[in-house]
């Protein structure tokens, strides 16, 4: 009887902030889940404030669950929240455009 022990795939984790950005590469079980993959990589004791509660992850900026099989060379991106809503800046930037041409320019 041989001993079948897992297979190792390699994978890599992702976290960006404004000012840094992360990016740990390693390999685990061909079986593991992302959510495995994320508490093995000991990136959620570098940056704290991810929950991933709150924080959603993706592969290549398709949003993921937790329980995601895992792939050979796949990539976990975890999210960081929307400081602002994007659909809403641009109706406000909107907004300001119609009442600029409106109002015109004003000749001094």
């Amino acid at each position: 009887m041989t001993n079948m022990s897992p297979s190792k795939i390699t994978v890599e984790v992702v976290y960006a902030l404004p000012e840094e950005q992360t990016l740990l590469a390693f390999k685990v079980d061909d079986s593991s889940t992302a959510e495995e993959v994320i508490n093995h990589s000991g990136i959620l004791q570098q940056y704290p404030e991810i929950d991933l509660t709150k924080n959603k992850i993706g592969l290549f900026s398709k949003i993921i669950k937790l329980d995601h099989q895992m792939r050979e060379k796949d990539r976990i991106e975890i999210y960081r929240e929307l400081i602002a809503d994007p659909k809403e800046v641009r109706k406000k930037r909107a907004a300001e455009g119609k009442a600029l041409k409106k109002g015109g320019s004003k000749s001094i």
